[in-house]
């Protein structure tokens, strides 16, 4: 993605965010927030970091979403995106569809808490053109659809769908969450995912992950 592009969603996120603040959208923290699996810990995450193959990002050529099958089914009525808001809101009520109609959703990238699931994406921790270019692009369909639908991992969790468009499929080295205090926890979820799907990292990214993963 160009840099300017980048900068200018950047800018857009941060005024959207200055005028929720005016109209008291953005809130503290809930106390009991659900969340994603916990991901491995700083200690753990530096070992498996120093185990992943470092090596440039691989091309784009041959990607599509497409080539990731989501969101299926999971349960009932229910599809991977609507587990997910269900899981990481508060007070969350569904329809018969499964989709949620009321509840409260806090997103750690930003601190930003909605109440409308419309303004909430799935993000996908490690983008899926992200994992394209690190070594999914030579599994079969049924992997990538198991990867962009991983309920187990730190792989998926609710965030304000302003700031996961600017994330795109940026990796640590060009995007972290802009509330620092989830910095730690982004970082070992990254981690926690690459080393589990055996994802390569740049030499760029395992800088600024080990950067860090020293301060957690």
């Amino acid at each position: 993605m160009p840099v300017g592009k980048v900068y200018a969603r950047r800018a857009a996120v941060l005024a959207s965010t200055a005028a929720l603040a005016l109209t008291g959208l953005v809130t503290a923290a809930p106390s009991a927030q659900a969340a994603m699996p916990t991901p491995v810990s700083a200690a753990t995450a530096r070992t498996y970091l120093a185990s992943l193959t470092v090596k440039a990002e691989g091309s784009l050529t041959g990607y599509s979403r497409d080539l990731f099958p989501h969101w299926i089914t999971q349960s009932g009525a229910c599809n991977t995106r609507e587990t997910v808001l269900k899981r990481d809101g508060s007070n969350v009520v569904t329809d018969s569809s499964c989709a949620s109609v009321s509840g409260s959703w806090y997103s750690q990238y930003d601190g930003a808490t909605w109440t409308a699931a419309s303004d909430l994406d799935i993000d996908h921790v490690v983008a899926l053109a992200e994992a394209w270019r690190s070594g999914a692009g030579s599994w079969t369909t049924s992997q990538r659809q198991a990867f962009a639908n991983d309920l187990t991992r730190p792989q998926l969790i609710a965030v304000t769908d302003n700031v996961n468009q600017a994330k795109s499929d940026l990796d640590p080295a060009e995007w972290l969450p802009s509330r620092t205090a989830y910095r730690c926890t982004y970082a070992r979820a990254w981690v926690h995912v690459k080393h589990h799907y055996g994802l390569s990292v740049d030499s760029a990214e395992k800088s600024a992950l080990q950067s860090v993963l020293n301060g957690c």
